[in-house]
């Protein structure tokens, strides 16, 4: 079924009347590093005023929730952990749902393997029983070989996230994408499962997280194949904002088309 690609910066069909927790993409989407998008800290504002909440969602593994709370203390905005959903958070709850008890090799930077274990995750490094990867900064070859003979032997084996690439300042890093690309090309597989956005598990752990159905959620964000794709894929409306990544010709060409586009959240917040 094709989609009509709505027009920018309209809801004619008042959908944003129905939406009652928004889930935010972050880098593109509220922040470009360390700096705000114009009009996003009035939209966050403009969201509680009007009764509804928020949450934010990245893909990014390679920092816990403290991390995120603590970068958008030092930008002016307070906020606790519960307003933090990421793809490492999903994929121990993908965990504790479907292999509790199990040992699971972790191919992760000290934050998530601190964040796994603090949610009771057992890590082990020799004699697993799962395999996880995730987006790992610390990352040098001793562990890649581990990782390889592991997910070589078949056992199970997760990813938290598909994005090849990492945005920064100075252009891209590569991503939990391509340590898969890596892993298959010695080990022959790639992972069996993959939690974040825009797969369906990400998106079960967010519902429950708020307690809100998914036809109440709105996903917001700048990518179309992550973002704007969990959204449509899974229940949510998809609101595309184009101060990040994708662009009107972006959508032209897409298969994955949007619910709302905005220019920014700037422009959704006039209309809530």
């Amino acid at each position: 079924m094709a989609f009509q690609i709505p027009q920018v910066n309209r809801d004619e069909n008042h959908i944003l009347a129905g939406i009652k927790c928004f889930a935010l993409d972050m880098d593109g989407t509220i922040y470009l590093g360390e700096k705000w998008i114009d009009g996003a800290v009035e939209f966050l504002r403009r969201i509680e005023e009007t009764g509804r909440r928020y949450v934010f969602v990245t893909n990014n593994s390679s920092k816990n929730a403290a991390v995120y709370v603590d970068k958008l203390h030092r930008m002016g905005l307070d906020v606790n952990e519960e307003k933090i959903v990421t793809s490492g958070q999903a994929t121990i709850y993908y965990l504790q749902n479907h292999f509790p008890g199990a040992k699971v090799f972790l191919l992760g930077n000290p934050l998530l393997q601190e964040e796994f274990t603090k949610a009771g995750i057992l890590l082990e490094d020799e004699h697993p029983d799962v395999v996880v990867t995730a987006f790992d900064t610390s990352l040098d070859y001793k562990k890649m070989c581990k990782v390889c003979d592991h997910v070589r032997s078949g056992l199970p084996y997760l990813a938290t996230h598909p994005d090849y690439n990492c945005p920064t300042e100075t252009g891209f890093i590569p991503d939990a994408g391509a340590i898969h690309a890596f892993i298959h090309a010695s080990a022959f597989r790639y992972p069996d499962r993959v939690i974040g956005k825009p797969n369906g598990d990400i998106i079960e752990y967010l519902s429950v997280r708020v307690d809100t159905k998914r036809e109440q959620m709105a996903m917001v964000g700048d990518r179309l194949y992550t973002d704007i794709a969990a959204g449509r894929n899974n229940g949510l409306t998809s609101i595309l904002v184009l101060s990040g990544e994708a662009s009107m010709e972006d959508v032209q060409h897409s298969d994955v088309v949007p619910h709302l586009i905005f220019d920014s959240v700037k422009e959704v917040a006039k209309m809530l």
